[in-house]
């Protein structure tokens, strides 16, 4: 404990860290784009002559590396507006341009390439933003964006085209007013940010405005795009059905692999979803017997040493709307397996936000959280999930929110209730805070979890024995964010009969205390872009103040030439209870290494290397590693090839027995014939279970939401006595969905 307190007074720094300038206020330009009658027919090239009409703009800044240093390439933006659309035309100069880094990819995959970004903030409050992202050979991306997170999960319908040519590249962004949301004020305004991403040595970002490295939130510097009147804001009506057939097949018994393979009859499965929006701060969405297939695959997680539940990211397209109001660990949208049907509304009330979203799911999963571990239980019980949330911002990222959510089975239910905060001062200080209870009715089923694990000192258990608890939970978080020295402080504290069931939280009875500090140096004329000094410390007790770890973490993390990304950290000092035993001096180094520095290759080194404890019933000590890499080839801008390894192996530090040893391996081959087709097969190998996957697929989007899928998912495994992979499991599949828009 005095090595900690010691350590932690040497990390602080000077007070006056702390109330240095935020930065002077630079006024933000003012842009009235002209309006057109006629809609532009999009050809990448800014061959339609209204162009020459629009506001005209250029992108001045080096915001990164360099801090608001003169663009080392010149860009010109023009801005139009038509009662259906909002036009962006960009001419990127480029004096090399035999070296414009450009791919043929599906949406959202071309990051690494050159690309043009449009930010816009629709209602001027900082909160969220949405971003729109085109290539040089017009492939899109849409993100939305917070103060402090980025979802490239979001997808809207907008239109885009670009092309490249002897001085550069053209492009060209055409976005429906219905597909964004905004107020209803008679004459918009609105806060736009452009930006051009210019990957050489650098990884350069130009914008159209100067970036004060004080200000952690970007969207306060934006310009002003002002004078939009009359446009479309009518409502609409949109259509997603969707038709698809499979067949799977399975070794009758794998046990005994002789009996055969089992193929069975090929099913038809029909569904749909409804989404009507009167007016762009109002869309109510419906779906029954939604597809929520997982047609991008989870990549397989080391979990062998592991006691929690691991997260896997939402990647269904219903799940993804709205999700920006619901950016917590208490929410996980994958808690909703296999609804039956499903109702979701979002709107926007002056500055209050709203949303709902019910669904009756027919394979309901529990994770049941724990001091030390947690338990994940499938079943094919039925619930009804309530989300309820309710947020109001009072602008310049400020904001107090509420939270309901309720999952409800035939004898029991799982409540939780609370609000949180976000609160902006001095500029670049946040103080955030998230308050919750939960009321718990378990299930009277041992049948699925009959677990004697013990919730605290408490009266109760994991079983499923119908018992009923109530439990508590404190979020809170203090932080600055600023160009040179930045710090976070936070504190947790859920008791040990705190359960959100319809969130992923595995863990609960602990207090934990962390300090976050880092400095960071921008050295001029340098292999090196930026470096960042830092130290994490950590106290955490469980709920009844028996400390269980302390942490002492130093880091370095740097960003070099050749778009390498460095980051090293070494555990000084990691002292933890686990199971009764208190295990000391648990050291070990890690790294995390990430370079690209040709359009066509890529690769990324990761691990940790040193002392490990072995989460078993009878823990010990132990060395060894979990080491990561990942290589990626991109010999053509229409093909590409992924190859990733993971591997974890412990030994146990006294008596050097081995305890595990393992590796996953992951190649991805993808050809993309147009930017809405592409062939695609993955191929993985899992030593720990012996088992091999292979899925090919074959993809055409027109749109993101109009699509056609047609694939296999052959699983195979090593089976004890026979000398070749065994297939176990083979699913084939067709899948059509279109989106109808009135």
């Amino acid at each position: 404990m005095n090595r900690l307190v010691v350590l932690i007074a040497l990390c602080l720094l000077p007070v006056s860290f702390l109330l240095s300038g935020d930065g002077d206020s630079i006024p933000r330009p003012v842009i009235r784009p002209p309006r057109i009658n006629e809609p532009i027919k999009l050809t990448g090239k800014l061959e339609d002559p209204q162009w020459s009409r629009g506001a005209r703009v250029e992108l001045r800044y080096e915001v990164r590396p360099g801090e608001n240093t003169p663009a080392p390439q010149r860009t010109e933006v023009f801005i139009l507006y038509s009662y259906e659309n909002l036009y962006f035309g960009f001419r990127c100069h480029d004096t090399r341009p035999e070296e414009i880094r450009a791919h043929i990819t599906d949406r959202d995959k071309f990051w690494g390439d050159d690309f043009v970004d449009v930010k816009l903030d629709t209602y001027g409050d900082h909160q969220r933003a949405y971003e729109f992202v085109v290539n040089p050979f017009g492939i899109q991306s849409d993100i939305m964006t917070t103060s402090m997170n980025e979802d490239d999960s979001f997808d809207a319908i907008w239109h885009s085209a670009a092309a490249i040519n002897d001085s550069g590249w053209t492009a060209e962004i055409a976005l429906p007013f219905k597909s964004l949301r905004f107020s209803g004020a008679e004459v918009q305004e609105w806060t736009l940010l452009l930006f051009r991403v210019y990957p050489r040595a650098s990884n350069v970002n130009i914008s159209l405005t100067p970036h004060d490295r004080n200000v952690p939130n970007n969207l306060t510097e934006g310009a002003r795009l002002v004078g939009l009147r009359d446009i479309e804001s009518s409502g609409s009506v949109e259509l997603l059905p969707y038709a698809m057939g499979q067949q799977t097949g399975a070794l009758v018994d794998e046990g005994d692999p002789s009996l055969g393979f089992r193929n069975n009859k090929i099913q038809g499965r029909v569904g749909g979803g409804i989404r009507y929006s009167p007016n762009p701060n109002f869309s109510v969405d419906a779906v029954i017997n939604p597809d929520f297939s997982q047609i991008e695959t989870d990549a397989d997680q080391i979990s062998v040493n592991t006691t929690f539940a691991l997260f896997y990211p939402e990647k269904r397209p219903f799940f993804i709307v709205g999700k920006e109001l619901l950016q917590t660990p208490m929410y996980y949208s994958r808690s909703i397996n296999n609804p039956l049907g499903a109702a979701r509304v979002v709107g926007k009330t002056g500055s209050l936000s709203y949303l709902y979203l019910g669904a009756l799911d027919r394979n309901t999963p529990f994770v049941i959280p724990g001091e030390e571990e947690s338990d994940v239980v499938s079943s094919s019980l039925k619930s009804f999930s309530n989300i309820g949330r309710l947020r109001y911002d009072f602008g310049k990222e400020t904001y107090i929110g509420g939270m309901v959510m309720t999952r409800n089975l035939s004898d029991g239910h799982n409540y939780l209730a609370g609000f949180d905060w976000n609160y902006l001062f001095w500029g670049n200080f946040y103080f955030q805070g998230e308050l919750f209870l939960t009321d718990t009715r378990e299930v009277k089923n041992t049948a699925l979890l009959n677990s004697q694990r013990e919730f605290g000192g408490t009266s109760h258990d994991a079983a499923f024995n119908g018992e009923r608890y109530e439990g508590s939970g404190i979020h809170l978080v203090l932080q600055r964010m600023a160009r040179e020295y930045s710090f976070m402080f936070e504190t947790n504290h859920f008791s040990p009969t705190y359960r959100p069931d319809c969130g992923l939280f595995p863990n609960n009875h602990y207090r934990e205390f962390t300090l976050w500090q880092g400095y960071s140096f921008y050295p001029k004329d340098s292999f090196i872009d930026r470096a960042n000094i830092q130290v994490a410390s950590r106290l955490e007790f469980n709920f009844d103040w028996v400390k269980k770890e302390q942490v002492i973490q130093p880091s370095i993390c740097v960003q070099m030439k050749g778009q390498m990304h460095l980051d090293a950290a070494y555990l000084l000092v990691n002292d933890e209870m686990f199971r009764g035993t208190w295990f000391r001096q648990v050291n070990r180094a890690s790294f995390w290494l990430n370079a690209e520095p040709w359009s066509y290759f890529g690769f990324s080194v990761n691990g940790q290397i040193g002392k490990f404890i072995y989460r078993s019933s009878s823990p010990s000590m132990g060395r060894g590693h979990q080491i990561g890499s990942q290589i990626t080839l991109k010999p053509t801008s229409q093909l590409r090839f992924e190859l990733s390894y993971n591997r974890a192996r412990l030994s146990n530090f006294d008596t050097g027995q081995l305890l595990y040893d393992g590796y996953i391996t992951r190649g991805i081959v993808l050809y993309q014939f147009t930017p809405e087709m592409f062939l695609r097969t993955i191929a993985q190998y899992n030593s720990f279970g012996k088992s091999l996957h292979v899925y090919p697929l074959f993809s055409y989007k027109l749109n993101p939401f109009t699509i056609f899928y047609a694939g296999v998912t052959n699983d195979f495994a090593d089976l004890e006595g026979y000398e070749r992979f065994q297939t176990t499991q083979r699913q084939l599949f067709v899948k059509l969905q279109y989106l109808v828009m009135e």
